[in-house]
């Protein structure tokens, strides 16, 4: 069972999906802390009511506060780290401290609509398919090697809202499979690219 360490700042539904599939076996790997920057997050009570150790980063420097991120996952023996609506840039060290082990989901279809209110600048495009990805993290914000994307057409209808629900829906899907192979180490890196082993 791979430890695993899930980094929240908000309500956390995708930390839910990944306790729920690890609980069901569905992931070969278990979740061994929760750090959050946000000491009013609810995935804190999602983390409690799992009986996973639970952190709030204390107020300091970006380094700091990645270094300190770092003794954390450490000393819960993790083995990959996954970013669920953290909220924070992460420093080019920690992401090189934990290179190849630190995976992101994103509301979008990356490399299009980087960074904040992805579904917003969904819609201000005018495309009509968008959807998630997860993806091996880079120090470039919201860059690096593509390991799953799901798609979902957007509606002329569509809110920012509504679209972020559907998206939900499928980050929560690709979240947990994407996952389930880095556990099984089924995930390869080569050129930047990520290769799935049989």
């Amino acid at each position: 069972m791979k430890p695993l360490g899930v980094l929240v700042s908000g309500y956390g539904s995708n930390l839910q999906a990944i306790l729920d599939a690890c609980a069901q076996g569905v992931i070969a790997g278990r979740v061994a802390c929760v750090i959050s920057s946000n000491p009013k997050a609810l995935a804190g009570e999602r983390a409690q009511k799992a009986g996973v150790p639970y952190h709030v980063l204390p107020k300091l420097s970006a380094e700091e506060r990645d270094d300190h991120i770092t003794a954390v996952l450490k000393n819960h023996d993790v083995q990959g780290v996954c970013l669920a609506g953290y909220m924070r840039l992460l420093t080019a060290g920690f992401v090189e401290t934990w290179w190849d082990r630190l995976l992101n989901i994103h509301p979008s279809l990356l490399p299009s609509f980087k960074g904040l209110h992805a579904q917003r600048q969904a819609i201000v495009a005018g495309v009509k398919v968008t959807g998630c990805t997860v993806h091996f993290v880079r120090p470039a914000m919201d860059e690096g090697p593509i390991v799953l994307q799901a798609t979902t057409p957007v509606f002329e209808d569509d809110t920012e809202d509504s679209l972020s629900q559907r998206i939900h829906a499928l980050e929560h899907r690709i979240y947990v499979q994407a996952l389930r192979w880095y556990c099984e180490d089924r995930l390869i890196i080569k050129n930047e690219r990520v290769f799935l082993t049989p």
